[in-house]
């Protein structure tokens, strides 16, 4: 794709963005998070008593994907091809362990096997269990030209279709989140930012497990119909009205195409780059930096810390610097669209017109069960763009939309309340009953 830089970007921008440059020129290969040396089933799964199987999908495009299935829970048998299949898919910067992170008590993934249920745990692009292409190498700057378009359209796509043909055609629940993060405390100096460069472009915009959701979802692809349901926690479509300060000034610095005038294709969350873009963002005037999950994600009620070792030990993950600005370009407009490929010329070549095509939620066909829950703490999934997001739905049929609202959760306890399992997840299966009758 062409590389060019943006037309009105500020000096200050462009300083960052040639300190970006410099750093990823100067750094190493990509890091590997310490415990992707023994994979999900062998640190998350199996040390907890559960059965764990690793499958591989390739997608239309040559992505090779990773795939996890716990088919039974610890105490109950029977064939998984009995069992209704549940797809789990994780945000922006995470993997699958995105639903294993607390105990088995208290995680999702593990709830769901316990429950019954035959358990899909999704690893998307790029990350860590996810590299592999039939033709091209991770380090290859083509290998990184992607956004969320290509996860919904061809992520998305695949592994719904694994599932479905591995699943004796069972039709499945999908559940998607916007947002893993932990909490990290101190002041904002050098050595803090050090640490918290982990985390904060995971808090960015971690919000691909819903997005690609009511992207395929609007354009009705083939697949809608080999799911029974979506529960979508912490959803987010439109950002125009998202109140987190430090997020939005993260996606200030993404703007227009100066990344990749950069060659910066890969977008390493873990490597200096990213830590110079954080100490950077930190200095912005109001900016404060002492708690960087409250900035982003709102104030958590109820996180359980004893997740963050697992959280370092697996995250973040690396994503497309593509699917950054696609992103960032998203939180500026207000809009659920395609990728813009900066003008009229190169956005007709890719889609027939000047301009990149919308996503439609409103057409989601309107029998379609869905499952919302949203916060009144969330700054990212903030509760005014809900509002317009359940507006674009209102012809949706009433007995197939519930929405939930918990007053004090924010983002990130969603997925990682120590109170989850109560507040979240026990209304979430009880919707998936309901689709089962």
């Amino acid at each position: 794709m062409p590389r060019r830089s943006s037309s009105g970007g500020a000096v200050m921008n462009l300083a960052i963005l040639l300190c970006l440059g410099a750093a990823a020129a100067a750094r190493p290969g990509p890091s590997v998070p310490r415990a992707a040396e023994n994979g999900t089933c062998q640190s998350r799964v199996e040390p907890f008593g559960y059965k764990c199987e690793d499958h591989t999908v390739t997608t239309d495009d040559g992505y090779i994907l990773s795939l996890q299935r716990i088919p039974s829970g610890r105490s109950s048998g029977g064939s998984a091809a009995a069992k209704i299949p549940v797809l789990l898919q994780h945000g922006l910067m995470m993997d699958g362990v995105t639903w294993l992170m607390n105990s088995p008590d208290e995680s999702l993934g593990y709830i769901l096997a316990d429950n019954g249920y035959d358990v899909w745990i999704a690893n998307s692009r790029g990350t860590v269990y996810s590299r592999g292409h039939t033709s091209l190498s991770s380090t290859d700057p083509a290998y990184w030209d992607w956004s969320w378009d290509e996860l919904a359209s061809k992520d998305l796509s695949a592994v719904v279709q694994y599932v479905y043909g591995q699943a004796g055609q069972q039709r499945m629940h999908y559940v998607g989140h916007s947002l893993v993060s932990v909490q990290r405390n101190g002041s904002t100096d050098e050595a803090t930012l050090v640490g918290d460069e982990q985390m904060l472009m995971s808090w960015l915009a971690m919000m691909q497990g819903t997005l690609i959701a009511f992207a395929a979802l609007s354009e009705r692809q083939q697949q809608v119909g080999m799911l029974r349901s979506a529960g979508l926690l912490s959803p987010i479509a439109y950002l125009d009205k998202m109140s987190s300060p430090l997020a939005r000034a993260a996606a200030d610095i993404f703007l227009g195409e100066t990344l990749y005038w950069l060659g910066l294709d890969e977008f390493d969350p873990t490597g200096e780059a990213v830590h110079s873009l954080v100490t950077d963002i930190c200095k912005q005037p109001g900016i404060n930096c002492y708690d960087l999950m409250s900035l982003f994600t709102g104030d958590n009620c109820c996180l359980d810390n004893s997740s963050v070792q697992v959280f370092l030990a697996h995250e973040p993950q690396a994503s497309a610097t593509k699917n950054m600005v696609h992103l960032a370009q998203m939180i500026r407009g207000g809009t659920i669209a395609k990728y813009d490929y900066g003008n009229a010329a190169d956005n007709t070549k890719h889609y027939g017109q000047a301009t990149p095509p919308a996503y439609d939620v409103s057409a989601i066909p309107d029998d379609f069960p869905l499952f919302l829950s949203y916060g009144g703490r969330d700054s990212l999934s903030d509760v005014q763009d809900v509002r317009h997001l359940l507006q674009a739905l209102k012809s949706h049929h009433g007995d197939k939309l519930t929405v939930q609202y918990l007053d004090d959760y924010a983002h990130a306890d969603f997925v990682m309340a120590g109170n989850a399992r109560e507040r979240v997840y026990a209304p979430l299966m009880a919707f998936f009953k309901l689709q089962e009758k």
